[in-house]
């Protein structure tokens, strides 16, 4: 096992690979082979968790207004205005919209698990654009898609949707390396900054740990703009030197 994980760390790859490989095979030694001692022998290797990229404001209205197409401006307002992942966007039907509750129904979300997403009037007017769109050229099936691919039977894929999403970042200027999760990370900094609760925000991404949305702290400007200083509670820390007289 230790030359196994050696060749994977020789072979250049990346430590979360090597971790999930980590919990597969603690996963085969503890539960299929019922041998609990030869899965103390694996080691899982640390890696620094990076902060996320995060658009500003007005930068998710030069990439929504960059959009090359209506659906693909309605996918990305979803991802910023819902806080979905790429996966469930792309994995969103027309009857998962309850515009009387003012929700995104999501199924089978990270861990399999459905939840409810928010669904604001702005979003809901950008989706109901696209719908007559979609309805108009006959690319939305009854009960189908809301993103359909090119053949409308099948979602738009993830892939897809991360290539026009740089697409539009490019043609929108922006210099930043953006993707769907993006837009997702730009949706929780902009509530932290705004005073939303982040428990309310946990619960608004699917997070099963409070610590995985507490990343975004890290990177909430306004939030750390706003906090005062102890420094500035002192006495002025530079005398006024008193000028020489004419």
């Amino acid at each position: 096992m230790r030359l196994f994980q050696l060749h994977q760390t020789q072979s250049g790859l990346q430590p979360p690979s090597i971790n999930s490989a980590v919990s597969a095979l603690r996963f085969f030694f503890t539960v299929t082979l019922d041998r609990p001692d030869l899965a103390r022998r694996l080691t899982v290797v640390p890696y620094p968790r990076r902060i996320p990229a995060v658009l500003s404001v007005e930068e998710v209205r030069l990439l929504l207004q960059a959009a090359s197409a209506p659906k693909y401006k309605a996918a990305f307002a979803t991802a910023y205005g819902a806080g979905l992942r790429v996966s469930e966007v792309v994995a969103l039907k027309i009857g998962d919209i309850d515009s009387k509750r003012m929700l995104l129904r999501v199924e089978r979300g990270k861990g399999g698990k459905d939840r409810h997403a928010m669904l604001s009037p702005p979003l809901l007017e950008l989706l109901r654009a696209w719908w007559r769109e979609g309805r108009r050229r006959n690319l939305l099936l009854p009960g189908g898609w809301l993103f359909p691919g090119r053949d409308p039977v099948e979602p738009l894929s993830a892939r897809q949707l991360c290539r026009v999403v740089r697409a539009a970042a490019q043609a929108a200027g922006i210099n930043k390396r953006v993707s769907p999760h993006t837009l997702r990370h730009s949706f929780a900094t902009h509530l932290l900054e705004q005073g939303v609760d982040i428990r309310v925000i946990q619960t608004l991404l699917g997070h099963a740990k409070l610590d995985t949305t507490a990343l975004y702290t890290r990177v909430a400007n306004a939030t750390i703009r706003a906090v005062t200083s102890p420094l500035d509670r002192l006495a002025p820390l530079i005398e006024e030197r008193p000028r020489p007289e004419a």
